[in-house]
Order: structure tokens, then sequence, then C-alpha cells
């Protein structure tokens, strides 16, 4: 009798040594995993493109919802390629529509992401690290310290997450500015910088992708090799090294002539994120040397409110200053924008992202108010 590979028994095909997270690979990486797979079974070579869609373009929370596959197909998937989720603990919900999202992740560390609306854009800001070394005193995030980095698929599965909720809550923007320093933690967030990017990814384009940066110089080279035009944001908060030092431990390593020397190999328009901060960063002589700095680079700058939540001790520059210092830096031909406050009711502006993994957390529960 001739056997032929579609009556082989799926059980006596190779499988994987141990079950592999596809999540955590590049697509193109995860389609070369797939079609040796699929191979190995003799199955057909459509079969490749149904799966690799199921993880990130329409993607699935478990294999048994993938009913365009044969039940056998989807339970072999299930063994050989788990997919991994991130659980919302907690899901608040601002007043002017910001969410911020507790995940719980597998080894029960948690992270935060925020969703922000505005008209049609839907901007997801996402964290890399759980907790952050850097220490920044303006910094919620950094008073708790570091914890470890994400995973590839833990940075990216934050969008997938959301998509998996409701497709139309799809994030249009991505940006690096949650909790960590995505610079530290390099060789994932460059893998999930392609799965967030890529055709067979999330397919969100690299213009609408920012990662905002302390400035870590070894990762930004690499990161200024890559080819797509990824967004670079700067975490810059004060005009001289001096000052800097004094609310950024990490001048000490990088300093500030080093950073910006690094950020002149980009491609790409860059952004200063300026948080400011009432008799630290906010006189006129600092508005100046932010002209000058931003022109060096024709790079663009961001005001950011200072949050008395994310920085105890500090104090908030009022907000007729805050205009008064953007039109300084406007009279000097600086695109400045001040951002408006999002999230403040649920602790979800900038600097504020913090877990405390010591307090009780409900599960999947959606509050308008504050759990903290």
């Amino acid at each position: 009798m001739v056997i032929f590979p579609s009556m082989v028994s799926t059980a006596s095909a190779s499988a994987p040594a141990q079950p592999l997270n596809l999540l955590d690979r590049s697509p193109t990486a995860a389609r070369d995993i797939v079609r040796a797979w699929v191979q190995g079974r003799g199955l057909p070579s459509y079969r490749v493109g149904q799966i690799i869609r199921r993880l990130w373009q329409a993607p699935l929370a478990e294999w048994a919802a993938a009913t365009e596959l044969p039940k056998p197909l989807r339970d072999d998937l299930a063994r050989d390629f788990p997919l991994p989720r991130l659980t919302a603990d907690v899901i608040q919900q601002s007043v002017d529509g910001t969410r911020k999202f507790l995940w719980r992740l597998e080894d029960g560390e948690a992270i935060e992401s925020v969703l922000i609306p505005s008209g049609s854009r839907r901007t997801l800001c996402i964290s890399s690290q759980v907790g952050c070394a850097l220490r920044c005193s303006f910094c919620a995030t950094g008073q708790m310290g570091f914890r470890r980095n994400l995973a590839a698929f833990e940075i990216a599965g934050q969008v997938r997450e959301i998509v998996l909720g409701d497709a139309a809550d799809g994030p249009t923007n991505v940006v690096f500015m949650g909790m960590g320093e995505p610079l530290l933690n390099w060789p994932a967030v460059d893998v999930a910088l392609t799965i967030l990017n890529s055709p067979d990814g999330l397919g969100i384009g690299a213009r609408h992708i920012t990662v905002s940066t302390v400035g870590i110089l070894p990762s930004m080279q690499a990161f200024a090799q890559r080819s797509e035009q990824f967004r670079l944001a700067i975490s810059l908060h004060a005009t001289t090294s001096a000052e800097r030092r004094e609310i950024m431990p990490i001048e000490k390593k990088y300093d500030l002539e080093a950073v910006l020397a690094a950020a002149a190999a980009f491609r790409k328009r860059i952004t200063y994120e300026y948080v400011m901060i009432a008799r630290v960063n906010d006189r006129d002589a600092d508005a100046d040397r932010l002209a000058k700095l931003a022109r060096r680079l024709g790079a663009l700058v961001n005001i950011l409110p200072l949050h008395p939540g994310g920085a105890p001790g500090l104090t908030p520059t009022a907000g007729d200053r805050i205009r008064v210092f953007a039109a300084r830096l406007r009279n000097q031909g600086i695109e400045a924008t001040v951002r408006r406050s999002r999230g403040l009711d649920i602790d979800a502006a900038c600097g504020q992202l913090r877990v405390n993994t010591d307090r009780a957390r409900p599960r999947n529960r959606e509050a308008s108010a504050p759990v903290r």
C-alpha cells in the first residue's frame, strides 16, 4: 500500500524537542519554523500562511479558536507552539478616555501600559522592563527599582492583547515610554520593533513607532543602523550635563554631549522630551540653551508637565510659566509642543507608571477611579 503524506499521523511526525514560543520570534523566523514543521507533517504549504496570520495579523487567544484548521492540527499547534498571554489584572478608565492596563506576567510580575485616544489616533504607551534601574528623580517607575527585562513577546504582547480584546481598539501609534529604559533591553526591543512593524506582524508603520531613551550609547548606535523610519525621542530634561546629573544619574555614564553626538547618526527627525520642574529646569536660560540644542539636530521639543504623584519632593512648573517657556522656544524658531496631561485621575501620565506589587489586585476589573 502506498502511504501519502496526508495519511501520516501527526503523532508520528517530528515535533520540537520542547514547546516553542512563536510569539517571541520575528515574523520571518516564526514563518521558517512553521514551514519546517508543516513540511515535516506532509501538510499542504498553504497551512503556513494560515498559521502565521493567527500570531499577529488576526491574533487568537488559543489555537482551539482557529476553526479554519482541522482539529488535530489545532491540537498539535497547542502542544508544540503554545500562545502565552498577558493577563489584564486591572483596566482603569479615565474621565478623558485614557485607559491604563495592569498586565500580569507568567512569573507573577506586573507591568503597565496606557492607551490614549485622540480623534482617529490611538497611541499605546508600552513598557519594556519590569521596573527601571535608572532612578530619574521625576519618574515613579524608577522608585520601584529594576526587576527584569521583558521578552519580545511581552513587549509586543501589550498591543496584541488589546487587539484581542477589541480589534477596533488596535493602536495606530506605539511609544516606548512606559516602564523601563528600552535601550537597556535592546535585544528584545529590537525583535519587538520588527513584530510591531512587519506586515506579517502587527503592521504598524515605522513612523508611528517611537522609542524613548535617556541615551544608552551602544544601543543607540544599533538602533540607528535599522533601515526603518522608527522615531527616536531623547529624554533630555536638562540643558547642561551638571544639571542633568542632578535629576538623571545615568548622566554620569552617558553624558549629554555623547548622547547628542550619537543622536546625530539618526536619519529620522528627533524629539526631545522635557519634563518641566519648578526652579530646576524652567528658567529663561534653560529655554535658550534648549533652543540651541534643538537647532543643532533639528529636533522637535515635547514639553511635559511634571505630575507630583510621580515625583515626590519636586514641584511642577506652573502652567503660565510653561506657556512662557514654550513661547520663548518658538520665538527662536523651535517647534515646541506642550503636551496636555492625560489620565491624571488614574495615574497614567508620563512618569507616573508604577506597579505596587504588594497590594491586592482584583482581576479583570474595570475602574473609573484609581485602585492604588
